[in-house]
């Protein structure tokens, strides 16, 4: 049985087509390589992200089908647009970035560690310096209380995590994120993987030849400056009840 592909650390070797990833482990590609900026931004505009805990090499995948919200498909509960009307939270847009690592880091109930290693905070962290990689914090009272971080390719946003602290919050920064995100005409919100926190937000499969066809079409266009700034705009109807 053919097995993923290996990349020696620092290698130039480029990504073997996804079409090669195992489908047990759904979607694992290759092994190896390093957390460079070139190398993520590589993996990224092919499909591929990371995914690996501590002590393992790294693990890059893409899995078909590809989880993802499109922003104009995104649904909003009743009970979620209840708490968006109570406007107890602030949300904000690449202030706390790597407060937000932090969070997404941190250990959670029923989980024994985390897949953000200190290697992969730091990766990320010097994508945010060089503009590509963005957070959108949520506060209440002054405190952070969720969040998600994302690297950002042309019209593209690729989702890597979210936390949350208090009820709704990680829910609440898709939303603000998923509004701007159509504002300025990014077609899709990559996900990764399908999950039922995400589902309920209106996440949805797609083949992965239709992901990385989206990719073809998006990742080329002119990107959005960084620092991010959430802009007023028309959100659509908010459910009542």
């Amino acid at each position: 049985m053919r097995g993923p592909f290996w990349i020696e650390p620092g290698s130039p070797l480029p990504f073997p087509p996804v079409e090669r990833a195992l489908t047990d482990p759904d979607g694992l590609l290759a092994i190896g390589g390093d957390l460079s900026p070139s190398r993520l931004l590589e993996a990224y505009r092919h499909g591929i992200f990371p995914w690996f805990s501590e002590g393992q090499p790294i693990l890059w995948w893409s899995p078909d089908p590809r989880a993802v919200l499109f922003p104009d498909r995104l649904h909003i509960s009743r009970s979620l647009g209840k708490t968006l009307r109570r406007g107890q939270f602030r949300v904000t847009a690449d202030r706390a970035f790597r407060e937000v690592v932090a969070g997404c880091a941190a250990p959670r109930a029923g989980h024994g560690g985390t897949w953000i290693t200190g290697e992969m905070a730091e990766a990320y962290a010097r994508l945010h310096d060089l503009g590509t990689a963005h957070s959108v914090e949520v506060w209440e009272s002054g405190d952070l209380v969720g969040g998600i971080y994302g690297v950002a390719l042309g019209r593209v946003f690729f989702g890597e995590s979210m936390f949350s602290r208090a009820t709704d919050a990680s829910k609440v920064a898709i939303v603000h994120l998923a509004r701007q995100l159509r504002r300025w005409e990014f077609p899709l919100l990559d996900c990764q993987v399908h999950n039922p926190h995400l589902e309920t937000l209106g996440a949805e499969r797609i083949p992965r030849r239709q992901f990385l066809a989206a990719l073809d079409a998006h990742c080329t266009r002119p990107a959005v400056p960084a620092p991010w700034h959430f802009e007023p705009g028309p959100d659509g109807p908010v459910p009542r009840g």
